[in-house]
């Protein structure tokens, strides 16, 4: 009877918990100084950040799971065993230990699962804001920046991490936060080498960030083309916050660290937009980053 009471007061108290959390934080959002359709400009990694903040709110809630399944499991096989006699109570604290230890190590396995996808979105979060940051000087050559652009659909949403309007055109850039990893021979840790046509990473060779980028840029070209009712040609840029990028040969996509891309941008020949072109490009993406709420 007592392993039913601390049951019953464990689950009370995480609930309680979780309802005062829920009551204060609903709120402290009515009492906001914001009028309710106050909306924000999305900025860089914005979609990660929001991914980061539930996984955030949510950790606790993961790591009571984490503690409460194994605990749960064991003290509800514990009892079962006090109601055995004999060998038979023997075996059944034998199948209340292999459960305990069974469900630690799916808890714990799920718990690190959930800590891996935080850590990962952290990381794409901060490069994203690197690049962001490498872009602010274009504002000053009449560049328009936009990050985090929704795109896509209902059955395929995603973004496109930055895109650039300006008197050289359209670009959608696709940032890439790699970690390093151990280096093949004959190559750096901190290199990436494009061809033209694939990427030469430390660890091995693809295409998967090259074709990424220059679908997102086909579709934001089409959809400015229905949009506008003119073809305005979006070039696709890749980069990699943190990494040397060697280019040894052009292609369709290019490839660049944050630093280089406003003098890549910025020199690209003579202008192909007019003021009256960037603007109305600009409210159409502005229109559709603006969504960010308190």
């Amino acid at each position: 009877m007592s392993w039913l009471i601390l049951i019953a007061y464990i689950v009370i108290f995480f609930g309680l918990v979780v309802a005062a959390g829920v009551y204060q934080r609903r709120t402290r959002k009515d009492r906001r100084p914001f009028p309710d359709n106050f909306k924000l400009l999305r900025g860089p990694g914005e979609t990660l950040r929001r991914r980061t903040a539930e996984l955030s709110e949510n950790l606790m809630m993961y790591f009571c799971f984490a503690m409460g399944i194994p605990l749960a499991v064991s003290f509800a096989f514990l009892w079962v065993t006090t109601q055995l006699e004999g060998r038979q109570q023997l075996y059944g604290l034998v199948i209340t230990v292999v459960a305990l230890i069974a469900s630690l190590v799916f808890s714990i396995r799920r718990l690190l699962a959930v800590l891996d996808r935080w850590t990962n979105h952290d990381l794409g979060h901060f490069g994203e804001r690197i690049v962001g940051e490498a872009l602010d000087p274009l504002k000053a050559q009449g560049f328009r920046v936009f990050h985090d652009v929704p795109a896509g659909d209902d059955k395929n949403p995603f973004n496109l991490d930055h895109v650039i309007v300006g008197p050289s055109g359209v670009f959608a850039i696709e940032t890439k936060t790699r970690r390093k990893g151990r280096a093949r021979s004959g190559f750096a840790e901190h290199e990436i080498i494009y061809d033209g046509q694939v990427l030469a990473y430390p660890w091995g060779e693809d295409r998967h960030g090259l074709d990424q980028a220059l679908r997102q840029a086909r579709w934001l070209e089409k959809w400015l083309g229905q949009l506008l009712g003119t073809d305005i040609p979006v070039q696709p840029i890749l980069t990699f916050p943190g990494w040397m990028v060697i280019t040894r040969a052009r292609g369709i996509v290019t490839v660049l660290n944050p630093k280089q891309i406003p003098a890549a941008v910025a020199l690209r020949g003579a202008p192909t937009l007019t003021a009256d072109q960037i603007d109305l490009v600009a409210r159409q993406l502005e229109a559709r980053c603006r969504d960010v709420e308190f």
